[in-house]
């Protein structure tokens, strides 16, 4: 388990911090190969650092970003994700970036999982960066304790794409990133914000299943270093 924690003083603070270093290993990637590729996460917790990304002054038009996990709902719906980042994220001079949804209005999350692992799989891998969230519950990404599918989701045998998830708390079903997508991104963060979540990370660095608290598996089997961002 490689991790580092990194803390600040107030969400606003991390937020700056963030994005400075995110949009430095963005610069970085397109310097060294031409484009680059960002993945984020959904949740009230990465707007502020949304915000200040999308300032930051980078060729943005060769960057793509994605997210690393969705619920099957149009981009419409105040619970999409796509929503947060078109309104947050996709703006200023970060509208020039290229975007790639999760959601497809197909038949059923199955479809959709499927048409988005195709348009996705032209990002190549690994991702430059991925800004992974946390619940209260542990679960990260749509790795739900519970879920349909988690133990195809966090197997690292499953291939790179996009897989559909039902989980008592997960609301709607979800599309998310695999496990094998995830783990070995240049830059790995996790993003948390608060006395709880600091709480439910130290219980998810001791002892127990991976089923149980699924944010362990990027805790202990991430092939990058998990860089941990925090503010109370």
């Amino acid at each position: 388990m490689s991790t580092t924690l990194h803390t600040f003083d107030t969400g606003a603070v991390l937020a700056e911090g963030l994005a400075n270093t995110v949009s430095a290993a963005l610069a970085s990637g397109i310097a060294a190969r031409g484009t680059a590729s960002i993945a984020v996460s959904g949740g009230s917790t990465p707007k502020a650092f949304f915000q200040a990304l999308a300032k930051k002054d980078i060729a943005w038009d060769k960057v793509t970003v994605t997210l690393v996990d969705e619920r099957f709902v149009p981009p419409e719906s105040d619970r999409s994700n796509h929503a947060l980042v078109t309104a947050n994220l996709l703006q200023g001079p970060a509208a020039k970036a290229h975007f790639l949804p999760l959601y497809h209005a197909a038949a059923s999350a199955e479809d959709a999982a499927v048409l988005a692992s195709n348009d996705t799989a032209k990002i190549g891998a690994p991702f430059d960066v991925v800004v992974l969230g946390m619940g209260t519950d542990g679960h990260t990404a749509s790795f739900f304790p519970g879920g349909t599918q988690l133990s195809r989701a966090i197997d690292a045998t499953t291939p790179r794409g996009v897989i559909t998830m039902e989980a008592e708390g997960a609301g709607e079903p979800r599309l998310t990133f695999t496990f094998s997508s995830l783990h070995d991104a240049r830059l790995l963060i996790l993003h948390i914000e608060g006395e709880g979540k600091k709480v439910v990370l130290a219980k998810a660095e001791g002892p127990g299943d991976e089923a149980e608290m699924p944010i362990r598996t990027m805790l202990r089997r991430a092939a990058s270093p998990l860089q941990i961002y925090w503010a109370p």
